[in-house]
């Protein structure tokens, strides 16, 4: 089975598994996701949404952000760990959104990433969900399912991951594909513990886990 045969399987029967493709991180306006990806780094996102809870109660509008005091971003945000260099991040990226942006969270790659703390996952995550543009979100659940699938020959690295997905992935269904990677991960492919031989991908796996 070609790779991009391959892809069309998982994608069917994850779609079958999982109907809503949703994000699992909880956000009312754009600029709120894209802070809380901020904050998912190394964290968990049912930890995260706790923390946004209060963080954005505290602060409700960019502007309360980024005129608050980078010490009280830092004690809301602490359980997320890191919470230095996100409460920096938080406080600078609400100021260029309202200074370079008028507000709006950009629609480009280019323009997301020079955004402080935004990287290439968050900014995929922010035009798929927001702006429902091809995107491909690679977090650690789609570069270990991809590799046990069979999608990529097995790299590590977000970057080439990204770049061989999108060769093969339908554009239109990269988005959600990665929001089901994230649910079947939780559920049966997970770091550790995978539930092999209950799997309901296992006729499709190339590398399940021994």
């Amino acid at each position: 089975m070609r790779k991009k045969e391959r892809a069309d399987a998982v994608i069917e029967a994850l779609e079958k598994l999982y109907p809503d493709a949703i994000c699992s991180l909880t956000y009312q306006k754009p600029y709120e996701l894209l802070i809380a990806t901020r904050l998912s780094a190394q964290c968990t996102d049912a930890r995260v949404n706790v923390v946004t809870k209060v963080l954005f109660s505290r602060f409700p509008s960019l502007e309360a952000l980024s005129q608050a005091d980078v010490s009280e971003i830092e004690e809301i945000i602490r359980p997320c760990g890191l919470f230095r260099t996100k409460a920096r991040d938080i406080k600078n990226l609400s100021a260029m959104l309202l200074n370079e942006y008028n507000g709006v969270v950009p629609d480009t790659l280019e323009e997301l990433t020079k955004l402080p703390g935004v990287g290439r996952k968050t900014a995929n995550l922010i035009l798929g969900d927001v702006y429902g543009k091809p995107a491909v979100v690679t977090d650690t659940h789609c570069i270990r399912i991809s590799g046990r699938l069979g999608l990529t020959d097995g790299e590590k690295d977000p970057y080439k991951v990204e770049m061989a997905l999108k060769k093969i992935l339908p554009p239109e269904k990269s988005s959600d594909l990665c929001h089901r990677f994230v649910l079947f991960g939780r559920e049966y492919c997970k770091a550790q513990g995978a539930r092999c031989p209950e799997c309901p991908l296992k006729e499709i796996c190339k590398n399940p886990v021994k």
